[in-house]
């Protein structure tokens, strides 16, 4: 390791920041978090954790933490897209699973456990400088005690959609800021107000509202049930071309007010959970990395859709903190750094596809725009076309483009959680994936793909298993769970071979001449 005041430096200790952190610590990295705000945030910026985040989460051993702060909810059987109802319920196998979880209580939850892992969060220090040199990167920072500075190995911005270290980086971040303002709560309503069956609320002289997206002149107000039945999640949008602050305390008089705007009614609200104000962007940075400088989470994209960007960040701390671990500990192949930006901007544009397409969809309310979302919904009507727009939403369609020689359907995918067997009895891919490390997974027997593995076993743990109905005779499983190779069934050495040391080579380098040993299960 180089000698510095830390390996790596995050700046911003939002989800992001702090997930990047832990998965430094777990691969055996220092890094140093600095975020300028003194304590932890107390209004929440989101609500809950959906999609592939939550697997990825319960193979680092959160799945109790996370159940004992939140609430499960499911696989959600409706959701809103592009000023949309489109229902999910006709999926048996929805990937759109849900967890309710304010953002503090995440935060406090990703603090808590970065600091058990002995990593240093400092609140209340500011970067006001940076200063790259071929081996270190260097910033000056102002904390409660005065000015410091503070070196190493890399510095990674998780400072958000304004991220001052992404500015004095030169990282351009191109796009457009849409000129309306969203407000939205999560609040109840008095007895006054009468709640119907079907989610509707009747307001003494204005008459019924319905659930869903109501259209006027001045704007758009949806509205939906949550649990209990007299707690609503309402959004207003209002065209504006004022920029709004996102991070000012909304209050739920704010609130009210732009309801009577949009609807021309005054709707009584009492019990506000969440408050907050946004606008819409669609930016994203032109490179995710300069120099020893990277951007992560709302730093490096900005999408225009509630409920994506807090799962995207930490999906991509994930995919970064075992490459800078590689790098830092001298074993990374070249490249191996670069592909962050490769796979993660590719994500991000996948991401931004299908935001961008919900701002077209429901930006309009003209005779076209009505008819393209009619249209949109009928073919929501077959069940391929539902699936994949849940997949989209969820992240579980994406698939990393990497080498796949015999075109096995899971290479470049997260890999799924299998229930195995060993002789010390039985256990499961999350098991195996406690700490970033990758696992090469022999799922039949294979001794000649576990003699060419060997000489990576430094790196590499490799684990003799079996499971029903297996997906091939070996995956290769990366740190941050994505499957680098897999063989098919009964694949022939003479294919298997060259591409399993591809891969070994192409992500965890050449092999250390050292002797090694395997584990047998």
């Amino acid at each position: 390791m180089r000698n510095s005041d830390a390996d790596v430096i995050i700046v911003g200790a939002g989800p992001t920041g702090l997930m990047l952190a832990a998965e430094l610590r777990l691969a055996g990295v220092r890094p140093v978090v600095l975020e300028r705000s003194p304590q932890l945030r107390t209004v929440p910026k989101a609500n809950g954790l959906s999609g592939q985040i939550l697997q990825l989460l319960g193979y680092r051993g959160l799945g109790e933490r996370l159940a004992a702060i939140g609430s499960d909810a499911g696989a959600l059987t409706a959701l809103p897209f592009g000023g949309m109802h489109v229902d999910f319920s006709p999926l048996a196998d929805s990937p759109l699973k849900a967890m309710h979880v304010p953002q503090p209580k995440l935060e406090q939850l990703l603090d808590d456990w970065v600091g058990e892992l002995g990593a240093e969060v400092r609140r209340g220090h500011e970067v006001r400088g940076i200063e790259q040199q071929d081996s270190a990167v260097t910033v000056e920072v102002s904390g409660p005690d005065g000015e410091y500075r503070l070196t190493a190995g890399y510095l990674v911005a998780c400072d958000g959609a304004r991220s001052r270290v992404r500015t004095m980086a030169g990282i351009d971040f191109p796009g457009t800021t849409y000129p309306e303002v969203n407000r939205l709560g999560q609040v109840s309503v008095p007895e006054s107000v009468t709640v119907l069956e079907n989610g509707a609320i009747e307001i003494a002289g204005h008459g019924v509202i319905s659930p869903g997206f109501t259209r006027t002149d001045h704007g758009v107000f949806a509205m939906g049930p949550v649990s209990p039945t007299r707690t609503l999640m309402i959004q207003v949008t209002e065209d504006t071309n004022d920029e709004t602050d996102d991070n000012e305390p909304m209050s739920l008089a704010e609130l009210q007010d732009s309801i009577r705007r949009v609807l021309g009614v005054d709707l009584p609200l009492v019990d506000p959970i969440r408050l907050s104000r946004y606008q819409f962007q669609a930016r994203q940075a032109e490179r995710y990395r300069a120099g020893r400088v990277l951007v992560a989470g709302d730093a490096a994209h900005g999408f225009p859709m509630t409920g994506v960007g807090l799962t995207a960040g930490m999906t991509d701390a994930i995919n970064l903190a075992w490459k800078l671990a590689a790098d830092l500990q001298g074993w990374a192949p070249a490249e191996l750094l670069d592909t962050y930006h490769d796979e993660r901007h590719f994500a991000g544009t996948r991401i931004m596809m299908q935001t961008q397409a919900q701002v077209a969809l429901r930006r309009s309310d003209d005779p076209a725009a009505q008819a393209l979302r009619e249209l949109f919904q009928e073919l929501l009507t077959d069940e391929p076309a539902l699936y994949r727009l849940a997949g989209l939403i969820a992240g579980t369609e994406l698939r990393l483009p990497l080498a796949n020689p015999n075109g096995h359907p899971l290479t470049g995918t997260v890999v799924p959680d299998l229930a195995l067997r060993t002789e010390q009895g039985e256990t499961s891919v999350g098991e195996l994936l406690r700490t970033p490390r990758p696992v090469l997974l022999v799922l039949a027997d294979r001794p000649d793909l576990i003699e060419i593995a060997k000489d990576w076993a430094e790196r590499v743990e490799i684990r003799t298993v079996t499971t029903d109905d297996r997906p091939g005779d070996a995956l290769l499983i990366r740190p941050d769970a994505h499957i680098a190779w897999a063989a098919t069934v009964d694949e022939d050495l003479e294919t298997a071979a060259p591409a399993l040391r591809d891969a070994l080579t192409t992500w965890f380098g050449v092999p250390a001449p050292v002797a090694v040993s395997t584990v047998s299960d």
